[in-house]
């Protein structure tokens, strides 16, 4: 799974670690935002939580371990982090309301589709990234550096550091001066 080979979902194990997830992204959902367990239960759900990093619920997850998220970062409400594959955020990052990070992929054959045939692609998300509201960033993507992208923009393929786009599919469209 984690190494893009084809699996099914419907797996015991994975179902049994898919319900767990569920579970551990309900309680960090539904807890009173200024109750002090909250942020260990999130850090119970997830991979890896930087230091000072805020996510506003409700967060959605397949597995939950798969994503590690760096220091100082923000993820705005109603994410949606399908971690078949590993999600990389790095370190203050700002993610926007409703954006999805979609790491399984299907099979374009129609049998093994009918199947019930997953596999998945990293998504790595660099340093001081702003993915603007409703984003949805694509299998196996990674977004350079201080890279902003634009509230809508459907990210299919790479994105370098230090620039703006937009669209779907997003393109760029400026160059950012790293040092401004």
């Amino acid at each position: 799974m984690l190494a893009g080979e084809l699996y099914r979902s419907d797996d015991p194990e994975l179902q049994a670690e898919l319900i767990r997830a569920e579970k551990l992204a309900h309680r960090y959902n539904t807890m009173e935002p200024d109750d002090p367990a909250r942020r260990e239960a999130l850090a119970e759900l997830l991979g890896g939580l930087g230091e000072d990093t805020w996510i506003r619920p409700p967060l959605r997850v397949d597995f939950g371990y798969h994503i590690t998220i760096g220091p100082r970062s923000f993820v705005n409400c109603g994410a949606v982090m399908l971690d078949v594959a590993p999600i990389r955020i790095g370190a203050d990052v700002q993610i926007g309301p409703n954006v999805q990070l979609l790491t399984p992929t299907h099979p374009i054959e129609p049998g093994p589709r009918r199947d019930k045939w997953e596999a998945a692609e990293p998504i790595t998300i660099g340093d001081n990234v702003w993915l603007g509201g409703g984003v949805i960033v694509c299998p196996g993507v990674s977004i350079g550096e201080n890279t902003v992208v634009g509230a809508g923009a459907v990210v299919s393929r790479d994105l370098p550091a230090n620039v703006v786009a937009v669209g779907n599919p997003a393109r760029v469209i400026r160059e950012i001066d790293p040092e401004s």
